[in-house]
């Protein structure tokens, strides 16, 4: 039989009314011929109650007691699923994480999966199960203690669990249609991509593309898993929702794909820097140390020895690393004569493994912001990826103008 795996988010099981939704979907796929493992996550809103429980019970809580409570939210909808779905006589069961079992490490709160044996739910099938709804999110340490996967755990789980028994694909159910060119908040052109490769998603996943957390990205492209991003609140067709997928199977691709935004971004610069070797590794070692996310980094050329050294950084983090650069300065680590912060910034990229075969993207971008008198205060690049600092005034203005420029209203 093949196999597919379905998962649905928080807001796709907030209801009862929405399980019934979710579960005839699932009904659907069963009709088609499928053996079906359903994913689900807690009802919206359920993790965040559970978590105000613990703090509010124990400030400095135990971890394992932690993941213990939070876990609970999602064995809840898997219970309801598969009632709903023995309601419309489809053999159906709810599997926890320690059933399966899904074996994880000991890293309670963020743990990560080792190993899904496919043994029990496989001889279920066997015996005329249909469908194993799988609480999301947990899973059992070696130690036989329950344990939480952290941000995003249920795409993670999901992921996992097509590659583990070689699904033919994996649905993600979500409250959006599908990946699109750019956030349609933001421009009425953004147009909803029918395939994506991997690449491409992780870099806008990373950007800051809220549709697929980076490590369910990571693992499907580890995998091969293809990936489906859908609707549980659009109409069941099979064309729904945006592939994500190898980029063998992308026949041709334009040079850009999506343009991603992060607004809270924020720029550092450290005046007059000694220039010389080490300096880098004594900058951006004690920020490392005090966990602050770096991201594009400029040196300037030297002058009588001296340099500039500019870098962004979330904008939650900048006190932290002022603390931390004064510190190492105090230490006599690295001197340096003045410390700029700006944290009226954003970053506005562009992704696709077009860019590959395509030259001049990168001019066509610049000349593209210099037209809209939109000033580059910071550049990185990569093989599929463009990325530049511009004051955060003209987030919109810039991506509605890269839009444009990039004609990602029109598919290739």
């Amino acid at each position: 039989m093949p196999l597919l795996v379905m998962k649905f988010g928080g807001t796709s099981v907030a209801t009862l009314d929405r399980i019934r939704r979710a579960a005839k979907r699932v009904g659907r796929e069963v009709a088609n011929g499928y053996d079906v493992i359903v994913i689900v996550s807690a009802m919206s809103g359920e993790t965040n109650k559970l978590v105000g429980y613990v703090g509010e019970t124990s400030p400095l809580y135990d971890a394992r007691e932690y993941d213990a409570v939070v876990s609970s939210g999602e064995n809840v909808t898997a219970g309801l699923m598969a009632l709903t779905l023995q309601e419309m006589d489809i053999p159906a069961r709810s599997w926890q994480g320690w059933q399966v079992p899904v074996k994880t490490t000991s890293a309670h709160a963020s743990a990560r999966i080792e190993e899904i044996p496919t043994d029990n739910i496989m001889a279920k099938f066997g015996e005329g199960m249909k469908v194993a709804v799988v609480a999301g999110f947990q899973g059992i340490s070696t130690e036989g203690r329950i344990t939480t996967l952290g941000r995003g755990g249920s795409d993670t789980t999901a992921v996992a669990f097509a590659a583990a028994f070689d699904a033919e694909r994996c649905d993600i159910y979500t409250d959006v249609d599908g990946v699109y060119t750019t956030d349609p908040r933001i421009t009425n052109k953004a147009r909803k991509l029918e395939k994506i490769s991997f690449e491409e998603m992780l870099e806008l996943a990373s950007l800051g593309a809220k549709v697929l957390q980076t490590r369910s990205v990571e693992l499907a492209m580890r995998y091969k898993v293809r990936l489906r991003v859908l609707s549980s609140f659009e109409e069941m067709d099979d064309s729904a929702g945006t592939l994500v997928c190898d980029e063998e199977e992308i026949v041709e691709s334009k040079a850009v794909a999506g343009v991603a935004y992060s607004r809270d971004e924020a720029k550092m610069t450290l005046t007059e820097v000694e220039d010389r070797p080490g300096i880098a590794a004594a900058i951006f070692g004690p920020l490392a140390e005090a966990a602050v996310n770096v991201d594009m980094i400029v040196q300037n050329i030297s002058e009588e020895g001296k340099t500039d050294m500019t870098f962004s950084l979330p904008i939650d983090q900048v006190k932290r690393a002022e603390k931390a650069l004064e510190e190492a300065k105090a230490r006599n680590e690295i001197g340096f004569s003045e410390l700029l912060i700006d944290s009226d910034v954003c970053k506005v990229s562009i992704v696709g493994i077009g860019m590959r075969s395509h030259a001049g993207v990168a001019a066509k971008m610049f000349a593209t912001l210099r037209d809209e008198g939109i000033n580059i205060k910071v550049i990185t690049t990569s093989e599929i990826k463009v990325s530049v600092l511009v004051d955060r005034k003209y987030l919109e203005l810039a991506v509605q103008a890269l839009h444009d420029a990039f004609d990602l209203d029109r598919a290739a």
